[in-house]
């Protein structure tokens, strides 16, 4: 069984949002056993939406749509829907009220005529409630196919699809079981570690399919299987993750349905009642976004020093003068310093500290691009590796700090 995803507006096609409704319904059809044969982006218009309906609906059974339900005149979607089937708008009081709670509640503009208009909806349509908008879920039929229509708020879509449309679908569906399974690798490029594995993946069953999915410095392996025998799939999944395991352990850091790298380090030190620290360079303060950006890291981070400057080095984190013009700002002396001094000035017990050229051009040090040194300072010792991450300015960037986590987290589980 296969769906097709529209998604209307625009704002997708000219740039101006990244459609990340269709990876959210994407993933959730799939964990319900429906395989996406196609996403299909088109402009606020009604023939371009009357000519990706018909396509859709010749290949698949279900056709979803988000977007062109608001209540300005450039969306269409609704009188579009009408048109393919042969139906008409009629007010739906249900809708109407609810509309004008979330105006009395919510909205401090008087309500429209614009805006009760929204509780227009074909006469046929099974009206799909929206919690959180103002312009309701539509579910129609024609022939063998669903469409349905749903607005493009993120949340107001996500909410849609769990409460509605997903249940829906698989009350009306018979569905093969499709599994997924993510595993994380760090350190082992895409070209190395297939090689590593080639012998594996040759003799994987028929229903069980490899891809890689590389990304700075880590990469994916996704397995994906389907079949009618649940038990079947889950056991052969299993099997072929376990194998894995034993090839390729050592560089294994979980998988995608757990906890990322970062996480694992927040439980880690949450855990521990350990606590860390950042002083970064080239880096300019990404490692410590991502350490923020995961719920209760204050309890573990004290803080970060980006010192990009040669003179914020020797001023704020105390690294001297001389070790400097010895060893260049960009070496394994002045990130081990920068690790160990960052460590004892906000008292933690482990630091991560970079430096680097990620270029352009080179800076305070004759270091060639793409050139760094990522340092990492515990209780136990303090040490520095280097690399080459190339000479793409973010690439050199988002390596390291996905870099810089790996090694903290293999010091962090030696603790």
């Amino acid at each position: 069984m296969q769906a097709e995803i529209i998604t209307i507006g625009d704002e997708i096609l000219i740039g101006q949002i990244i459609d990340s409704n269709s990876t959210f319904i994407a993933k959730e059809l799939n964990k319900i056993g429906v395989s996406v044969y196609q996403i299909t982006s088109i402009q606020d218009d009604k023939e371009h939406i009357l000519n990706a309906m018909e396509e859709a609906g010749n290949r698949s059974s279900v056709v979803i749509i988000t977007g062109g339900l608001g209540p300005t005149k450039d969306d269409v979607t609704k009188h579009t829907l009408c048109d393919y089937f042969g139906d008409e708008l009629i007010m739906d009081q249900n809708v109407l009220a609810h509309i004008e709670v979330l105006f009395k509640k919510y909205i401090s503009t008087p309500i429209s005529e614009l805006n009760r208009k929204q509780a227009l909806v074909p006469s046929r349509a099974t009206v799909l409630h929206n919690a959180y908008g103002t312009a309701p879920g539509l579910w129609m039929e024609k022939g063998q196919t669903v469409y349905v229509s749903l607005p493009g708020v993120p949340m107001e879509m996500k909410n849609l699809m769990s409460a509605s449309v997903l249940p829906m679908i698989m009350e009306k569906f018979d569905r093969p079981f499709i599994l997924h399974r993510t595993i994380l690798t760090y350190g082992l490029g895409e070209s190395a570690l297939a090689e590593k594995i080639e012998d594996w993946e040759d003799n994987l069953p028929s229903f069980v399919k490899l891809a890689y999915l590389p990304n700075l410095g880590k990469v994916r392996l996704r397995l994906s299987a389907r079949g009618l025998d649940k038990e079947e799939v889950v056991s052969a999944v299993n099997e072929e993750v376990g194998k894995l395991y034993a090839l390729i352990g050592d560089i294994i850091y979980g998988e995608e349905e757990e906890a990322s790298v970062e996480a694992q380090i927040a439980t880690l030190l949450t855990e521990k009642h350990l606590t860390l620290a950042t002083a970064e360079s080239f880096t300019g303060g990404r490692i410590a976004e991502e350490i923020t950006s995961i719920p209760g890291a204050s309890q573990y981070f004290k803080g970060s020093v980006v010192s990009y400057a040669t003179e914020t080095k020797i001023k704020l984190l105390e690294i001297p003068e001389a070790l400097i013009q010895e060893h260049s700002v960009v070496s394994a002396e002045v990130a081990m310093a920068m690790a160990k001094n960052v460590r004892n000035i906000l008292d933690t017990d482990f630091a991560i500290a970079t430096t680097g050229n990620a270029g352009p051009t080179k800076g305070d040090s004759d270091a060639d691009v793409g050139t760094v040194y990522i340092a990492i300072s515990t209780p136990k010792r303090t040490f520095a590796e280097k690399f080459n991450m190339g000479n793409h300015r973010e690439r050199v960037v988002e390596k390291s700090v996905n870099k810089a986590f790996e090694l903290l987290l293999k010091e962090i589980l030696n603790f």
